[in-house]
C-alpha cells in the first residue's frame, strides 16, 4: 500500500518505503522531517536487484559486492530514469547496498522491491538502534515497526562513490582501509554539487542536549564550563569528571560504535541539557565514530 515500516538492519533501523514510487519517498521526508536536499540509499537484496538502477556496475562495484555484500557498503553510482528523484536529492546518482540483517533480508524477499530507507529517526537526531529508540522519534508518523533488537553493527554503512575514481564519502562499519586493501587509495570528501550521500551535513547524529568533545586530561575543565545538567560519555575506566550521569563505552572501535546512540539517547532521557565527550583516537579505525561525534558536538 506504499506504507512506512521501520525495520532493523545490521547497522542502524531504516524507515522503508517503496524505492521507485515517487509518493512513497516523499512520504519519508515527511514522517522524518528531513530536508529535500539529503539523498536516501536504496536496499537490495543484491547485485542482480540492485543493477537495474544504476546504469553502468563497473569491475570495483563486481569486487565491493563479492567482498562486502550483503553487508554495511552502500555503492555510488549514476542512476537510471526508473530511480526517482526523490531518492537521489536531484542528483544524477544513487547509492545502494545490500543489508545483511536476516529481518531486513526477509522483508525485501516479501516486498519484491526496492527499499529506500534511511535511518528511522527525526532528521539531525540521534540513529536508533532498537525498535523502542524508533517509536520515540516516529510513533504516529509511521505504519508499523519490526522489532529485531538491537542492531549489531550499532553505526551506518561506509559509502563509496564509483562515479569517476573510488572516492570515500562517508566513513561507517567498514574501515576505510579494508576497502583500500581491495581498491587502493580512496579520495576522501563529496566535491559533488549536489549531495551523493547521507550523513553529508555538518550537524547530524546529535542529541538535544549539546555536545562537547574534550581530550581525557580536560574533561572535568570542559564539564565546569557547561551550565546545567551536565552528562558524560567516556572510554573504559577513564576518572568520571562531576555530572549527573555517565555513560561507559569500551576502548575498542566496534564495541564503541555500537553502544554509542544508545549511550546518547540514555543521557539524553536522563534530561541532560549538556555533554561532555572523551574524544576517540585519531586512527583510521576510529573515522567512522569520530565523524559521528564531531557532527554531533557541531552548532
Amino acid at each position: 500500500r506504499g506504507g512506512l515500516v521501520a525495520f532493523p538492519t545490521e547497522t542502524v533501523y531504516g524507515l522503508g518505503a517503496l524505492a521507485l514510487e515517487p509518493w512513497a519517498v516523499r512520504a519519508i521526508y515527511a514522517a522524518k522531517g528531513r530536508p529535500a536536499t539529503n539523498p536516501l540509499i536504496v536496499h537490495v537484496l543484491g547485485e542482480d536487484e540492485a543493477r537495474p538502477l544504476v546504469s553502468r556496475w563497473p569491475l570495483e562495484a563486481i569486487q565491493l559486492a563479492a567482498h562486502f555484500w550483503p553487508g554495511p557498503l552502500t555503492v555510488v553510482l549514476p542512476r537510471t530514469a526508473i530511480v526517482p528523484d526523490e531518492c537521489t536529492a536531484g542528483g544524477d546518482t544513487v547509492g545502494v547496498r545490500a543489508p545483511s540483517h536476516p529481518a531486513a533480508r526477509a522483508l525485501l524477499e516479501r516486498v519484491g522491491a526496492p527499499l529506500a530507507a534511511p535511518s528511522a529517526n527525526r532528521a539531525e537526531h540521534v540513529s536508533p538502534t532498537t525498535a523502542a529508540h524508533v517509536l520515540r522519534d516516529l510513533n504516529g508518523r509511521i505504519d508499523a515497526v519490526v522489532d529485531g533488537g538491537r542492531c549489531p553493527f550499532g553505526i551506518e554503512s561506509t559509502v563509496i562513490s564509483l562515479d569517476g575514481v573510488p572516492r570515500l564519502l562517508r566513513a561507517g562499519a567498514i574501515p576505510r582501509t579494508e576497502i583500500e586493501d581491495l581498491l587502493g587509495p580512496l579520495e576522501i570528501g563529496a566535491p559533488a554539487a549536489v549531495a551523493q550521500s547521507p550523513g553529508q551535513h555538518r550537524r547530524h547524529y546529535a542529541p538535544v542536549a549539546v555536545v562537547r568533545l574534550a581530550p581525557r586530561p580536560e574533561l572535568e575543565s570542559v564539564a565546569a564550563k557547561l551550565g546545567g545538567r551536565i552528562g558524560a560519555l567516556l572510554r573504559g575506566d577513564t576518572p568520571a569528571p562531576a555530572a549527573v550521569a555517565v555513560a561507559r563505552l569500551p576502548d575498542d572501535p566496534q564495541g564503541y560504535a555500537r553502544g554509542l546512540y544508545a549511550a546518547l539517547r540514555d543521557l539524553e532521557d536522563a534530561d541532560c541539557t549538556a555533554i561532555v565527550v572523551e574524544q576517540v583516537p585519531s586512527g583510521p579505525e576510529w573515522d567512522a565514530v569520530r565523524d559521528r561525534l564531531t557532527r554531533a558536538a557541531a552548532a
